[in-house]
């Protein structure tokens, strides 16, 4: 194997690394409600981000309002758990990947308790050196809403997540 050959895979495995640190720091942030964390995690400029319901967006500046307006909140107690990363990277400015999620969501104020399933497919490009979230749509799996009062547990929902 050549210097040349070596470099590329030692490139290609360290920016693999780096898209799973882009991925963690995302989902922390989300947790967290760092705001300015999660959208540092996009590119900028036109972007493909499709979360189904919460909505479609071309713009992560655009994502960002929703996530304020709607997740941005202390009784809304989240927890994202990404997993099993299928990660291409094509060449050294593009990349893609498949992710796990197991998403809970125990939201205070309504009493509920939300467990989502399902994945997301990214896409990656290098922007000055950092990988950065160019495309991201989730597709949900499955969902369990449970209401949950003093004494009692009761299902809400239970099935294949509307995507």
């Amino acid at each position: 194997m050549s210097s040349a050959e070596l470099l590329q895979r030692i490139t290609a495995l360290e920016d693999a690394q780096a898209i799973r640190h882009l991925k963690s720091r995302y989902l922390f942030s989300c947790d967290r409600k760092d705001v300015a964390q999660m959208r540092a995690c996009f590119a900028d400029g036109p972007v493909d981000i499709d979360y189904g319901p919460i909505g479609q967006f071309t713009r992560a500046d655009d994502l960002v309002e929703v996530f304020k307006r709607i997740g941005c909140h202390d009784h809304m107690v989240e927890m994202h758990h990404g997993s099993n990363p299928q990660i291409e990277v094509w060449d050294d400015q593009t990349a893609s990947a498949k992710w796990s999620l197991e998403y809970r969501l125990i939201n205070t104020q309504e009493h509920t308790l939300t467990l989502l399933t399902g994945y997301y497919e990214d896409g990656y490009r290098k922007v000055d050196g950092q990988w950065k979230i160019s495309k991201t749509h989730f597709i949900p799996v499955s969902s369990v809403v449970l209401a949950l009062a003093d004494d009692t547990v009761k299902a809400v929902f239970a099935g294949r997540a509307a995507g």
